[in-house]
C-alpha cells in the first residue's frame, strides 16, 4: 500500500451510535492513500469494541486509547501521531462526502501559499436526515480582532485539512476550551492562507448531545474563549509576550458558572484594556452564540450583557454597533417569543423596545426558513460544534 498522504484525526467519546458511519464515510473516500487515527477518549459505551472491529477489517485504521482526559488532550495525541504530509480532521458523528479529500488536497497542492481549507456543509440531524442546504462559511481573509464580537478566521473544524508543518509549527492545540479551534486558526493564519472552499465537502450533525450544544456553562466558556483567542493573536502580531491557557482553567470557568464571572476568569492575565474589551467581546459573542445553539440567556446573562455591552455601543465603529444593536433587538425578540419577558425587559434599554417589537411580530410572522434565509443575509453565524 503507498505511503499515506493524509493523516485523519477522529477523536470520539462514547459515539458507539455514529462512529462506525462517520468512520465509513472516510473509507469511502476517492482518495485511499490515508491513515485514520482514532483517539478514544476514555469512552465506556461500545465505542471500544467497534472501532476494534472496523480496525481488523482495514490496516488503514489505527485506534490509540487513553483515560478521559478531555477534547484538546485527545487532538494532540491524534496529531503527535500524524506522519503525513496532510492532515484531515474528521469528527465521530459527522460524515463526509466521497470527493471531500480530493478537493482539498487539490486547492492545496494548486495554492502553495494556503496551509488550511475547510469548506461547505450541510446540517443533518441525529438520524442522518438533512436540515438545511450547502453553507458557506466567510473568508478567514476578512477576519478582525477588532471588531465586536471577534470575525474569526473561521473553518468548519470537522472538515479541516492543513499541512503537517503548519499544524506543528503553530504548536497544535492548547487549552482554549470550547475555542481551541478558533484559537488554531488564529495561529494558523500567522503561516499562510486559510481558505473555505465552496465544494460540499459533507454532512455536519446537530444533536443536543453535541459537546457545544448541551450546556448554556459550554457556550459561555465558549463566548469568553473564542474572545480571548482574537487578544492572543493581537498580542503575538504587536510582538507581545502571548497568552498562556491553563488546563486547571476549565474547571475554575465551571466554578464560575455565570458569565460576569467567567470574564473575571479569562481576565485574570490580560491589562486593564484587554480586560475591558474581552468583557464587551464575550457579551457580543454569547448573543452571537445563543442566536443558533441550543442553550439560551438566563436572567444574570442578560442583566450582565446590558450593565457591558450597551454602555459600550457609542465607542464601537458605526457598523460594529448596528450589527450589536440588531443582535440585542433580535435576540430580545427571541426571549420575549418563548415567553421569557423578564429576561428580554432586563437585556435592553427602553430606547430599544419599538425595534423589539417589530422583532418580535416579524418572528410571529414570518416561517422560520425566511427568517434563517435573513441571517444568512446579514453575515450571522452558523451551527458549529
Amino acid at each position: 500500500m503507498a505511503p499515506p498522504l493524509v493523516d485523519v484525526v477522529v477523536p470520539v467519546y462514547n459515539g458507539a451510535a455514529t462512529v462506525e458511519s462517520a468512520l465509513r464515510s472516510l473509507q469511502a473516500q476517492t482518495v485511499e492513500a490515508m491513515r485514520i487515527v482514532v483517539v478514544d477518549d476514555g469512552s465506556t459505551d461500545a465505542t471500544p469494541d467497534i472501532l476494534k472491529r472496523l480496525a481488523a477489517a482495514d490496516s488503514r485504521l489505527r485506534v490509540v486509547s487513553q483515560e478521559n482526559k478531555g477534547l484538546v488532550d485527545a487532538l494532540n495525541a491524534g496529531l503527535a501521531m500524524c506522519r503525513a504530509e496532510f492532515i484531515a480532521r474528521h469528527d465521530a458523528d459527522d460524515l463526509a462526502l466521497p470527493g471531500r479529500f480530493a478537493a482539498q488536497l487539490g486547492y492545496l497542492r494548486e495554492h502553495l501559499d494556503c496551509v488550511a481549507v475547510s469548506g461547505a456543509i450541510r446540517h443533518i440531524d441525529e438520524s442522518g436526515q438533512p436540515r438545511s442546504g450547502p453553507i458557506r462559511l466567510p473568508s478567514p481573509d476578512l477576519a478582525d480582532f477588532n471588531w465586536y464580537p471577534q470575525r474569526e478566521p473561521y473553518l468548519s473544524h470537522p472538515f479541516l485539512m492543513m499541512r503537517r508543518f503548519a499544524a506543528e509549527q503553530a504548536g497544535g492545540y492548547r487549552y482554549a476550551f470550547h475555542a481551541e479551534d478558533t484559537d488554531l486558526y488564529w495561529r494558523l493564519q500567522e503561516l499562510g492562507r486559510l481558505v473555505n472552499l465552496d465544494d460540499l465537502l459533507g454532512d455536519y450533525r446537530v444533536h443536543a448531545k453535541s459537546v457545544m450544544g448541551e450546556s448554556p456553562v459550554n457556550g459561555r466558556i465558549s463566548a469568553v474563549n473564542s474572545q480571548r483567542a482574537g487578544l492572543s493573536a493581537k498580542r503575538r502580531r504587536a510582538g507581545q509576550t502571548d497568552i498562556a491557557w491553563k488546563k486547571s482553567a476549565l474547571a475554575e470557568y465551571k466554578a464560575a458558572s455565570s458569565l460576569a464571572g467567567m470574564v473575571a476568569v479569562g481576565s485574570h492575565d490580560l491589562d486593564r484594556d484587554e480586560a475591558q474589551r474581552l468583557a464587551v467581546a464575550a457579551c457580543a459573542k454569547l448573543l452571537d452564540l445563543a442566536g443558533y445553539r441550543s442553550f439560551e440567556l438566563d436572567l444574570d446573562d442578560c442583566d450582565y450583557i446590558r450593565r457591558v455591552l450597551v454602555p459600550a455601543l457609542p465607542h464601537m465603529e458605526p457598523d460594529n454597533r448596528d450589527f450589536c444593536t440588531r443582535m440585542l433587538s433580535g435576540t430580545a425578540a427571541r426571549l420575549a417569543q418563548r415567553g421569557e419577558v423578564a429576561s428580554a425587559l432586563r437585556l435592553v434599554p427602553k430606547r430599544l423596545y419599538p425595534s423589539v417589537a417589530a422583532r418580535l411580530a416579524l418572528r410571529v410572522a414570518a416561517p422560520q426558513s425566511v427568517r434563517h434565509a435573513m441571517r444568512r443575509a446579514v453575515g450571522r453565524s452558523v451551527i458549529m460544534k
